[in-house]
This record gives C-alpha cells, sequence and structure tokens, in this order.
C-alpha cells in the first residue's frame, strides 16, 4: 500500500499494515469485536472511518472477502460477503484470497456515499464492487472493470482524493520488474471510470517497475509521488529513489518546477537517491513527510558504505538532493529473492516537531522500536528530548496493542491499522502467522478476532512503523 510495500508491493499505501513482533503481555481493554478472520498469512485489511460511519473490510476465516460497517459509537456491525466468479489463471474464486500477503483490500466513499472496494490481486483480473445505495454495504455489485483495458493482470489498487473530494484509482498492470503504474479517475455524474492521462505515470519500459508510494497532498496543493524501481521479481533489485510532483496530476514536474514528460521512465524521474540494485533500497520501508517550510522530506532504508543498515533522510538542495544517514546501526538486513518478507526494518513518515526538528519512528527485528530526530534544514541527527506525559500513554496504548496474546502458537504476529478522527485513533487489530514468501503452510493458525480499539489522539501523533504485503 502505499501505504510503503514488501519486497513487492505498496502497501499497500497505502495502506499501512503493521506487522510488529511483540511479547507477550497483559491485554487491553477487550476492543469492539468485528469478527474472527483468516490467520494462515498475513494481509492488509482495509479500514475507513468518515463522519459518523465505520467501514473494515477483511477476509474471513473461510478466506472470502467480508466487509462489516456500523454507526460510531455502536457496537452492532452489519456484515456482507460480496460475491465472485472464478478465476482460471489463479484457480480460485475472486472473492477468496490464497497465500498471497500481497493481496490487500482497499475502500473509499465517493461524494454520494457509494462505497468502492477493490484488492484480493497480484496480476490478477481486476476485482471491483461498488455500492448502488449511499453508505449500504448490503448493495455492493460486483462490477470486475473500469475502463475494460489493461485489467488483465492488476495489483496493488489505490483508491484517493484531492481536495475537491475527486475520486481517483491507481493500479499496476503487469508484474514485479515489468509493469506500468495507470491511473483512473471517477465521474460521479455517470458512475463510470475513465484513464486519467492517456498513457501510464510510472512505465517501466518492459525492464521493470516502479514500486510507489500513494500520490500525497502537501501542504503546498500538490500531489508528491516517491518511488524506486525495480528490475526484476527478486526484491535486492530495487534502485533508483525517484520524485515527482503535480497540481492536477496530469502534469509533472521536478523538485524545482521543470516539467517531466510522460509517461515516468527511469530516464525521466527527479532522482532522490541513485542508488543501485543491492545496495539496500527496499520498497517496504520508505516514507514521505514535509518540514515547517512545506518542504518534502523522504526517509528511507539503505546500506551505508560498510554495508550496514541505515535510516536515511532526503531533501531538495539546489538542483538535487541533500541525503544523509539517521543511524548508526552495526547490522546488516540481508534481503533477496521473490515473494512477501517480514520486514526487519520498518519506519513511519517524518512528522515536523515545531521545534526546528522532526522526528523518523522506527521498529527493527535487530534493535527493537525507536525515533531518530534530526534537523529538517540539513538533516543533521539531534539528540531526542524528555518525552512528555502525553507521548508516553500513547506509547503505553501502543505497546499493549502491539503484543501478541496467543503465546501457544509461536510465532503470530499482530496487524494494525490506524484511522484518525475528531481527535480518536481507532486502531484495528488482529493476529496471524508470519509471511511465508506467498507459499501455502501445512499447518496454519485457528482463526484469529479482528477487533478495533479507540486510543485518545487529539494532536493525531499516534503513529506505527508500517508495511503491507510485497
Amino acid at each position: 500500500m502505499f501505504r510503503p510495500r514488501f519486497c513487492l508491493l505498496a502497501l499497500v499505501a497505502g495502506l499501512a499494515v503493521a506487522a510488529l513482533r511483540g511479547q507477550t503481555s497483559p491485554a487491553p481493554e477487550p476492543g469492539l469485536m468485528v469478527g474472527q478472520v483468516w490467520a494462515g498469512n498475513p494481509v492488509s485489511f482495509a479500514f475507513l472511518t468518515q463522519g459518523d460511519r465505520q467501514f473494515v473490510a477483511y477476509y474471513d476465516p473461510d478466506r472470502k472477502i467480508t466487509v462489516a460497517s456500523r454507526r460510531l459509537g455502536s457496537p452492532v456491525w452489519t456484515t456482507t460477503k460480496p460475491e465472485g466468479q472464478y478465476l482460471e489463471k489463479a484457480r480460485r474464486n475472486s472473492n477468496v484470497t490464497g497465500w498471497d500477503s500481497h493481496n490487500y483490500l482497499a475502500l473509499v466513499l465517493d461524494h454520494e456515499g457509494l462505497l468502492h472496494l477493490s484488492g484480493n490481486m497480484h496480476v490478477d483480473a481486476l476485482v471491483y464492487y461498488r455500492s448502488s445505495r449511499p453508505f449500504d454495504i448490503t448493495s455492493l455489485e460486483r462490477l470486475d472493470r473500469m475502463t475494460g483495458e489493461r485489467e488483465t493482470s492488476c495489483t496493488y489498487p489505490v483508491f484517493f482524493q484531492n481536495t475537491a473530494g475527486d475520486l481517483f484509482y491507481r493500479y499496476r498492470d503487469g508484474g514485479s520488474g515489468n509493469g506500468s503504474d495507470l491511473y483512473n479517475t471517477y465521474d460521479p455524474a455517470t458512475h463510470t471510470w475513465h484513464r486519467l492521462v492517456d498513457t501510464a505515470l510510472l512505465d517501466g519500459e518492459k525492464q521493470r517497475n516502479a514500486y510507489a508510494l500513494d500520490p500525497t497532498p502537501g501542504p503546498d496543493g500538490r500531489f508528491h509521488l516517491v518511488w524506486m524501481w525495480r528490475n526484476t521479481p527478486d526484491c535486492s533489485t530495487n534502485n533508483t529513489l525517484s520524485y515527482a510532483r503535480s497540481r492536477d496530476l496530469i502534469h509533472w514536474e521536478d523538485h524545482l518546477g521543470r516539467p517531466i514528460n510522460l509517461p515516468v521512465t527511469l530516464a525521466r524521474g527527479d532522482v532522490i537517491d541513485p542508488a543501485k540494485v543491492h545496495e539496500g533500497l527496499i520498497n517496504m520501508t520508505f516514507a514521505l513527510g514535509f518540514d515547517a517550510l512545506q518542504q518534502p522530506v523522504v526517509v528511507y532504508h539503505r546500506y551505508d558504505a560498510a554495508g550496514h543498515s541505515q535510516l536515511f533522510a532526503a531533501r531538495p538542495e539546489g538542483d538535487g538532493w541533500r541525503t544523509r544517514a539517521l543511524t548508526d546501526w552495526t547490522f546488516k538486513w540481508a534481503f533477496s529473492g521473490n515473494g512477501s518478507i517480514t520486514g526487519d526494518v520498518l519506519l513511519a513518515a517524518p512528522q515536523p516537531t515545531g521545534d526546528g526538528l522532526m522526528t523518523v519512528p522506527y521498529q527493527t527485528a535487530a534493535l527493537g522500536a525507536g525515533r531518530v530526530w534530526f534537523r529538517a534544514a540539513d538533516l543533521t541527527p539531534q539528540p531526542a528530548p524528555t518525552p512528555t506525559a502525553g507521548a508516553t500513554a500513547q506509547s503505553a496504548a501502543a505497546a499493549a496493542l502491539t503484543a501478541v496474546r496467543i503465546p501457544h502458537n509461536a510465532g503470530m504476529e499482530v496487524s494494525l491499522k490506524l484511522s484518525h478522527q475528531n481527535g480518536v485513533c481507532y486502531v484495528l487489530r488482529w493476529e496471524t502467522l508470519p509471511r511465508n514468501r506467498d507459499l501455502p503452510r501445512a499447518q496454519i493458525s485457528p482463526p484469529t478476532e479482528l477487533r478495533v480499539y479507540e486510543i485518545p489522539d487529539p494532536a493525531n501523533e499516534l503513529v506505527l512503523p508500517a508495511a503491507v504485503g510485497s
């Protein structure tokens, strides 16, 4: 999603799922039960809070797409299981997921309150549903097409909107190492989708594909897009972290405002870091934020000169980008190969702290969780400030939610989705077995509980390192 993505995806976007290995600890308040879910492998669910409504799309114990909705304040969920059709290539129904952690789900509400649902695709035929009545999940109808073109090898669906509420949809056509990112726009008057531009926005030229974060609205009124290229399905072949921005998603430019012709290719992007293959770029561990001066700041994982894993930050400077390591770690996350992998280093988007500094939360397999602070103007690392009582309370609440509660099932992990509204952080939580390179297991865990928790968060400060299936 992007949500950041594992070594194939984006994240699911986004879509952010935090797959965090925890220790057994006392459970917090029980939360609101949504239902039982498939626990054989992690795959990101969709979680949407808008107005007085809340929606969840997930896979039930039989791996079927299930949608639940409620009014905020009510403990009662309405649920429905949209119908699917048989997919010959995948050898399953379109509403039933397999073992692939790429098959995340995406939800959005349009101007009219109609719900749009897509997902369960990894180089598969388009899976798309739309409700025929506002806010009514029981009226979801399977459509299986948008424009009707280039919709047989779809992956990584992303719904997003501009400040006017216009609805867009992005997906990849093709596979890892050979794909293009296409963008559609929705016409609410006719309830139809059209291609936003005639060509792909990011085009791998049949030699690579782009792994991009979700188009991110910035404080300057532009959409900002960050991506890296990959040459093959092997996740170690990620390379060339790149950038572009746009006011209308049609006309794109670099950080100095110079036009970039479409489609954006390897040679046309605004290069942030020209890292080569095997130099540690990984598409599940990079994020975009903005400093107090409205400048984009990108944080990401790559190896330093000694081959150690580090968090880096980058910001525009003159004709290029300044990059700097934020950490001095002495371990190496050595990743390679195909299929979904577990993220040994995860991070969240950098956030300004109001004193010229920015902070980045992270989670590592080697060192656990932490934060780094740096000066936004020149990316110089800074010592950690004294935490406030509110931040300490939020950290305690997050720690309780990320702790595994099923100790008899060795290796279980916690997945979380966050949704902020009106000073409350809603947390969707469930447990699964870890990723297995998208391969079946001989033994699986019994279904686990899907629950929603509420954490007071008046400043929208609660964040968790996130990643979405590869």
